[in-house]
């Protein structure tokens, strides 16, 4: 398999009926589609993106496929307070191929920390490298070792890897305190 399989790292990041989860970038939304199916109609998923035009397209994949339990939000998760959702009002966060697009990194974790519950997990799916320009440019890869050093800096304690896929890594994290 060469691409991110969304429904194989949903299964592995373990999200349960009735969970209440936001997803960070989320681009076409295929990710937050596998998350609203397993959350059911008791779950939420928060899909929250700085591009209307991406919004757009999530919102009409997930018409598709008949889900209402996911919300669209319009934000900049750069910002302080970007994602508008209440502090510690979300049992988990994804993170997908977004991390190398942002410029303050730090500022996404820390949004992801904020409305975390204390209990709550974060799953971070990334490019391992440019694969000859198929992935993001070179200098804009965003290690894995460096996700966990700034993950650690932002109060989040390492948990597991995910097996992503031949072209990315998953990292799970937990709330862990500052």
């Amino acid at each position: 398999m060469a691409f991110a399989n969304p429904k194989r790292n949903i299964e592995q990041f373990m999200l349960a009926e009735g969970m209440e989860v936001a997803d960070f970038g989320a681009g076409a939304g295929y990710l937050a589609v596998e998350a609203a199916e397993v959350v059911g109609k008791k779950g939420k998923v928060f899909v929250i993106d700085i591009q209307q035009q991406l919004l757009t397209k999530s919102t009409h994949y997930a018409q598709e496929h008949h889900l209402e339990s996911i919300v669209f939000i319009h934000g900049d998760l750069e910002k302080e307070r970007g994602s508008t959702l209440p502090d510690q009002s979300v049992d988990a966060v994804i993170i997908s191929n977004m991390l190398f697009q942002v410029d303050d990194k730090s500022a996404v974790l820390r949004e992801a920390y904020r409305i975390l519950k204390d209990t709550g997990k974060v799953l971070v799916v990334d490019w391992r490298e440019s694969f000859g320009g198929m992935g993001p440019q070179t200098d804009r890869v965003f290690p894995e070792s460096e996700l966990r050093t700034y993950a650690e800096n932002e109060g989040f304690a390492y948990v597991s890897s995910i097996d992503a896929g031949a072209y990315h890594y998953g990292l799970i994290f937990r709330k862990h305190g500052k």
